[in-house]
């Protein structure tokens, strides 16, 4: 099946030819739903904090963060903007000239209320001698796309969303990338003032963020008082996956395997190269102005409180469990914050002996930490927090996509349908154990959580694999805590009229 030059092409990626065969028994067996026990609510599995713990859990996020703990933020940032204009490129192609769909209209109509409206309206007069009200009164719409989306214009049609203007102030404006840096200095500043933090971007397209941060990070370590540290690391070859034909065989093309970009759940080998105490997560579109940012960043303490309590009491069992005398109360109030406080603990417990009951609980216990920020779902249900039933017939708290339920089973999609809330990517990690070693993340992703596409190239039909996703498969086996926080902490940019409304203004 494989020949010569495919395992010359495999090598070279580093994957190896093991991996291979179990993508390819992928696509003939496809993925496994998951086992739904309920979806997640605040009356199980969702914590809602009243005020005074809410001021309990910032306090001790507070005197965590002048401890010597190194504190990282991650923020995925290597999706192109593209999908942000995909109403905009349609119009430019449109057999039409007047802005007719309401998207276009917006645009046209409250255009002046983008950060980018300035640089956008220079390009105009450089390259069309007219300002973007003279072209728009002179009926030539289009040429004020094209100067947006466009090489010779911004090219906000083919640049990262990290590197778009969002937001305006008094002295200037913001790209997505720069909010990430004054949010970073309000929650994840270091006792010696240092932020860190990390950005995976496309190979294409890091030259373009290193310059940004080099031309950025200045201004905002001076209007801060805060020294920032940038890395970037970019998705590894060997986490891309190979595309199959219509007979589950390998997709070639110029007699050369096709491989493709695994997905987000690609991120976890770069998570994993990281070794920080504590690692915020969040998506780089969802940032906010500086006078909406006080909830994103009280909630950001919060969880991170949160988790920093949790892991300093799962430390203080480990250590307890290392001993061989363990009085039967004490081995109870472990298990009952296996199951209260992590979500996580086997119902057939009780009949196990002592020594299998140490042994399980140590093993639920040592393992990465995740608190994982819930928002109420205004919209229709779908993927979000769950309760699962995992490979060893444990419960444990799961995030799941539609993708990964067997909505062709009315009882299962009617749990689906029960669900309240949904996962806005904010997350706070604990990646190291009760003895200051990291753990290998990679063992930890449920591999039967992948996803397989219909996808085209050329005109020929091919299936895509995407590995376990970030937040889901991917920390399938992370001890996992959900905790409800507002909607104002979640405000995507996923049309560039998103950009318009109140929370980007």
């Amino acid at each position: 099946m494989l020949t010569n030059n495919d395992l010359q092409q495999i090598d070279s990626k580093g994957i190896s030819q093991a991996q291979i065969n179990e993508q390819l028994r992928s696509f003939e067996t496809g993925f496994p739903f998951l086992k739904i026990i309920s979806a997640a609510s605040p009356q199980n599995g969702i914590v809602v904090f009243e005020n005074n713990r809410i001021d309990s859990l910032l306090s001790v996020w507070d005197d965590y963060l002048k401890s010597n703990a190194s504190i990282l933020k991650f923020v995925p940032a290597s999706g192109a903007a593209s999908r942000m204009f995909k109403d905009l490129f349609e119009y430019l192609d449109a057999d039409y000239t007047f802005p007719t769909k309401a998207a276009e209209k917006k645009f046209f109509d409250d255009c002046k209320h983008f950060a980018f409206y300035n640089e956008l309206n220079n390009c105009c007069l450089k390259n069309n001698a007219k300002s973007i009200d003279q072209l728009v009164s002179a009926g030539e719409t289009k040429a004020v796309i094209a100067n947006l989306l466009q090489q010779n214009g911004l090219n906000y049609g083919s640049l990262p969303k990290g590197l778009l203007l969002f937001h305006s102030y008094a002295n200037g404006q913001r790209t997505s990338l720069q909010e990430h840096l004054v949010e970073g200095a309000m929650y994840a500043s270091s006792a010696s003032n240092e932020v860190n933090i990390h950005f995976t971007v496309s190979t294409e397209h890091r030259v373009l963020f290193e310059k940004h941060v080099a031309e950025s990070v200045s201004t905002f370590e001076k209007s801060l008082g805060k020294k920032f540290n940038i890395s970037f690391s970019e998705q590894k070859p060997s986490t891309d996956t190979l595309a199959a034909d219509e007979f589950n065989q390998p997709f070639r093309e110029n007699d050369k395997l096709l491989f493709r970009p695994g997905g987000h759940g690609a991120l976890i080998a770069n998570l994993n190269d990281l070794a920080a105490d504590v690692i915020f997560i969040k998506n780089i579109d969802n940032v906010v102005p500086d006078s909406l940012k006080d909830k994103t960043i009280t909630f950001k303490k919060v969880i991170a409180g949160l988790l920093v309590q949790l892991q300093q009491k799962t430390f203080e069992y480990l250590r307890i469990l290392d001993n061989n005398d363990i009085e039967s109360a004490l081995l109870t109030e472990i298990a009952q914050f296996c199951k209260n406080e992590l979500n996580n603990l086997n119902p057939n417990f009780e009949t196990l002996s002592v020594d299998q009951q140490k042994a399980y609980l140590k093993f639920k216990l040592n393992r990465p930490i995740r608190v994982c920020g819930m928002v109420k779902n205004t919209g229709e249900p779908g993927g979000g927090p769950f309760l699962t039933v995992n490979q060893d017939n444990t419960i444990s708290t799961q995030i799941l996509e539609s993708s990964q339920i067997d909505l062709s089973n009315p009882t299962e999609k009617d749990k689906m349908m029960q669900s309240t809330h949904f996962n806005p990517v904010d997350l706070v990690c604990a990646v190291k154990n009760y003895k200051d070693e990291k753990f290998d993340l990679i063992q930890y992703v449920d591999k039967q959580t992948g996803f397989i596409s219909l996808k085209s190239k050329n005109g020929k039909e091919l299936k895509a694999l995407e590995l376990p996703g970030l937040w889901n498969g991917a920390m399938s086996d992370w001890n996992t805590i959900f905790v409800e926080v507002p909607i104002e902490t979640f405000n995507p940019v996923k049309t560039v009229n998103d950009l318009l409304r109140p929370e980007h203004q």
